[in-house]
């Protein structure tokens, strides 16, 4: 089953998704090799692991081919951040295309204006409904996959205020969109208002330290979300256990052993080397034949 009817076949089941973030095929692999159903690229970790902060300073390709690299390692579904659709509609057609066609299941594209910033920082700006409308419309158009997943985001709420943004988020639901999306509510109140007023599925986006309060993803779900993302779940402890690891390297002189259950060929395998050492020994090729003689 291809992965886009499989994520929609989960938006449609009772209960949440929930798709930790993922920046690279490492952290992929491993909500994967976890036990989750779908994943999340971020936009702030893919921009972080460029040498970036999340200012929308990288381009459609550069995410594209993160999301690509992603996709492939993993047989979950991939849920892509594709910022503002890096244009207009014209552009975002293309960044429909460009995410469809490397295998990611689906996208949100949001209202801000280009470049972007982390929808968690102050001082973000957004374009006009009607504007914001026609990217969403241009994007539901342009999926040659009838189950693409089209996520509609809009960061109104900090710029002008929470019934703007579920405004904004039902106009783009009533042009196709398959998931509303509204950023940084500000309160469990207001998280609790988007799902009761969108009329589809709603997505909530956990961020540690963000302007959203944290709750229980049982809450979260309770309040009628379908999806919750968690985009820097992995990337913040990463970054944390380097610091640590690195300080106590140059404290101590001493590289710290590895973890009893991951030596150097338990590690490899979880990136398949038993897959490519059976092709090695002609496994796969003798398969493959056996497969089209009995055919």
């Amino acid at each position: 089953m291809k992965t886009t009817t499989r994520l929609r076949q989960m938006l449609a089941e009772p209960g949440m998704i929930v798709a930790p973030g993922s920046y690279d095929c490492i952290s992929a692999r491993t909500i994967e090799q976890a036990g989750y159903s779908c994943a999340y690229m971020t936009g702030a970790g893919t921009s972080m692991s460029r040498g970036f902060p999340d200012y929308g300073l990288l381009t459609m390709s550069e995410m594209v081919e993160n999301a690509a690299a992603i996709a492939r390692s993993i047989d979950i579904p991939l849920i892509s951040d594709a910022d503002t659709g890096y244009g207009n509609e014209l552009n975002v057609t293309r960044t429909v295309r460009e995410f469809e066609g490397r295998g990611v299941a689906g996208i949100h594209i949001e209202d801000q204006v280009s470049p972007k910033r982390c929808g968690h920082l102050d001082g973000k700006e957004v374009i006009s409904r009607d504007e914001y409308v026609a990217k969403i419309r241009a994007a539901v158009a342009a999926r040659s996959d009838p189950d693409f997943v089209i996520i509609a985001r809009t960061d109104a709420r900090a710029v002008m205020g929470l019934d703007e943004a579920i405004a904004r988020a039902r106009l783009a639901c009533e042009a196709g969109a398959d998931v509303g999306f509204v950023e940084a509510v500000q309160s469990t109140e207001e998280m609790a208002a988007v799902p009761k007023q969108i009329g589809k599925p709603c997505l909530l986006n956990v961020v540690q330290g963000g302007k959203t309060p944290l709750v229980e993803l049982e809450e979260a779900k309770r309040m009628g979300y379908r999806l919750a993302i968690l985009p820097g779940l992995l990337f913040t402890v990463a970054i944390d256990a380097m610091d640590t690891i690195l300080a106590n390297l140059k404290k101590t002189g001493k590289a710290p052993p590895r973890p009893k259950s991951a030596t150097v060929a338990d590690t490899f395998r979880r990136f398949g080397t038993e897959d490519w050492d059976r092709i090695r020994r002609g496994e796969h090729a003798s398969s493959l034949l056996r497969m089209t003689a009995a055919e």
